[in-house]
């Protein structure tokens, strides 16, 4: 009887440390359920404060993971292994995410606030009447240059980075859709294009651009232009916004020939395990005073016209970051490609980077 009892016993704590080891290993995966919220979001694009508030407010545990593309976000939820609750993509990948049946529908009898964001920025073509998604932020794609360099006049338009006086002085970002983009404007073309003639001068006089560059980089482009180690570079509008509060000398243009207006939203993904975690913290992010908060943090501009107007007036009426309805007429939002055109700007992209050698 005593080995039975032993038996029973060691059963009993061997069901026991499953148990523990599965919760564990749910926690770890952001799949802890109602007590946690899983938000997988772009590198620093919070105000941490805000996520210590959220999780006073309400109770849950905040998993926050990021990403670095839009293209590794839609991998990684694709695969799955991770239930994110929570996470930004920008507007071409939330089209993509849609046609891919990836995204839960948003319940707009849950949404609290929804009424604070500016209509300008609802209701558009990547997803018609909000369905599936809730802005977030949104910016502009530009030039930075520092005038200790280049005159004002001097940097106004895409076709300025050819000038022969920023000979390896020019830092561009890592992205092909921004920089095949900005080829393509600077031509007249949309920078959504899929004629193969218009792609392939692009392509070409992107390739001339090559002497000017001095290095293809992300995040580091703010470190370097606050150090005046490059006279101008191509980014987004929020990252100008960081590298002109650190150096007076730096300015941000988008040039008249066109360029990108950008949307990141919130979406809740179809293998979300607490959806009304996700409800609860889109709600809290829709308070006017925390995307206010949020707004200040990171610089971007913010959808929600009521945050807008608790910013300071140097930020919010700043057309650098918010720009007018006419610049805003003369931007394009990206566009899903598909699947072979994604890959052709890849592809030139690639060898505009190898060309460079």
């Amino acid at each position: 009887m005593k080995k039975l009892n032993s038996l029973f016993a060691g059963i009993l704590v061997i069901i026991l440390l499953l148990f523990i080891g599965v919760g564990q290993l749910e926690r770890a995966s952001g799949m802890a359920g109602a007590d946690t919220l899983t938000i997988y979001n772009w590198g620093d694009y919070i105000d941490p404060a805000l996520i210590k508030a959220f999780e006073k407010e309400t109770g849950y545990k905040v998993n926050y993971e990021t990403f670095d593309s839009n293209e590794a976000m839609f991998t990684k939820i694709q695969q799955g292994g991770t239930a994110y609750d929570i996470t930004i993509p920008s507007e071409y990948m939330i089209q993509k995410m849609i046609k891919e049946e990836m995204l839960l529908p948003i319940d707009h009898s849950k949404l609290k606030g929804l009424e604070n964001i500016d209509e300008r920025f609802l209701n558009l073509d990547f997803d018609p009447s909000n369905q599936y998604s809730i802005p977030y932020f949104w910016g502009t794609l530009g030039i930075i240059y520092n005038d200790k360099f280049i005159n004002e006049e001097e940097m106004q338009e895409w076709d300025d980075l050819w000038r022969p006086e920023l000979k390896d002085n020019l830092m561009l970002i890592d992205g092909a859709r921004e920089v095949i983009g900005l080829s393509l404007n600077s031509l007249g073309c949309s920078l959504n294009s899929k004629d193969d003639r218009e792609l392939f001068e692009a392509s070409k006089k992107l390739n001339s651009l090559t002497t000017n560059v001095k290095a293809i980089v992300a995040d580091e482009i703010k470190m370097y232009m606050i150090n005046e180690e490059s006279a101008a570079a191509v980014s987004f509008s929020g990252e100008a916004a960081e590298m002109l509060d650190g150096n007076e000398h730096l300015h941000y243009v988008i040039p008249s020939q066109g360029s990108n207006l950008w949307f990141d939203n919130i979406v809740i993904p179809k293998t979300a395990k607490n959806v009304q975690g996700a409800y609860d913290f889109i709600n809290f992010m829709l308070k006017p005073e925390n995307a206010a908060q949020n707004a200040e943090y990171i610089g971007y501009s913010t959808p929600n016209k009521k945050a807008k107007a608790l910013l300071p007036e140097e930020i919010s009426e700043d057309e650098q970051f918010y720009p007018s309805d006419e610049t805003i007429s003369r931007l394009e939002v990206y566009e899903d490609l598909g699947q072979e055109y994604l890959g052709i700007y890849n592809d030139l992209f690639l060898e505009f980077k190898m060309y460079r050698k």
